[in-house]
């Protein structure tokens, strides 16, 4: 038992430690948006030094700032989708599982719609029709994610419905909306915690890929994908920091928030008590 705690406490503890990272890069980089935004002509693309770890771009902007702050961005936008998305799953998928089938048709039909479409290709579609910008890519991540969170939850669900504590409630008169709440939402805690902390690495990535294919958020905005997509033009130059740093920043944050998912994953996992 005390090697079982010891490996829940290991998990809790790098879950933490993710956790910190990710508020620290996020704090950091809302103070850093302004000198983000400085330009100094007589320093620009100075490469990696002392004073400027990132170098500098062909405006003199300190990248290191500029990487913080687009990361900022990334999580902010990342956190707001992927919470966006599970609560869709949630409902949807819940509602499939309980309101019988023509329901379950038609919301497994719409799944499986947006499931044969390729995300990226999706996002950009659906960004476009609601004018680009923040408000584009938060409804093009937000309304093309939800689909596999959305499917397991109306498997367990469906399992759920014929647990022998959901058929003596229904049997003692409760509600479908009173066995849900009360019976089922507490079963499907875990899952959906773990979802949602999934969901974050696609929604950080796909944000990036549509706003560097220039579908997303404006050039004006430090995000991320603006970096990539600028530094295009100076790579062949021998500007090789302005796309490997912001690249790596962007590649180690969806790598925190994957440690996230796993060890949350395992915390909130019963089957894991005793291994």
């Amino acid at each position: 038992m005390a090697h079982a705690l010891n490996q829940r406490q290991r998990a809790l503890l790098l879950a933490a430690v993710a956790v910190l990272a990710l508020l620290a890069v996020t704090a950091v980089g809302l103070l850093l948006h302004d000198k983000a935004m400085v330009t100094d002509f007589s320093r620009k693309n100075l490469p990696p030094s002392l004073a400027y770890p990132f170098g500098t771009d062909w405006m003199g902007r300190d990248m290191l700032s500029r990487t913080l702050t687009g990361l900022s961005l990334s999580i902010r936008i990342g956190v707001l989708t992927a919470a966006v998305s599970a609560v869709v799953a949630l409902a949807l998928g819940t509602a499939a599982a309980t309101l019988g089938r023509w329901v379950d048709a038609a919301l497994s039909w719409c799944i499986d719609l947006v499931m044969g479409i390729p995300h990226i290709l999706l996002v950009m579609l659906i960004s476009l029709a609601f004018g680009k910008g923040f408000v584009g890519v938060v409804a093009g991540v937000s309304l093309s994610h939800w689909t596999s969170l959305a499917r397991l939850l109306r498997g367990e669900v469906l399992q759920l419905r014929n647990a022998p504590y959901v058929l003596m409630a229904e049997k003692l008169g409760r509600t479908r909306l009173q066995v849900v709440r009360d019976h089922m939402l507490p079963h499907l805690l875990p899952q959906f915690l773990t979802g949602l902390i999934l969901l974050f690495p696609h929604a950080i990535l796909h944000e990036a890929s549509v706003t560097f294919l220039g579908f997303g958020l404006s050039p004006e905005q430090p995000a991320i994908g603006v970096i990539l997509s600028e530094s295009m033009s100076y790579l062949t130059t021998g500007k090789w920091w302005l796309a490997l740093f912001p690249g790596l920043a962007l590649v180690g944050t969806v790598a925190l928030f994957a440690l996230l998912g796993d060890r949350l994953r395992r915390i909130l996992d019963p089957a894991t008590i005793h291994q």
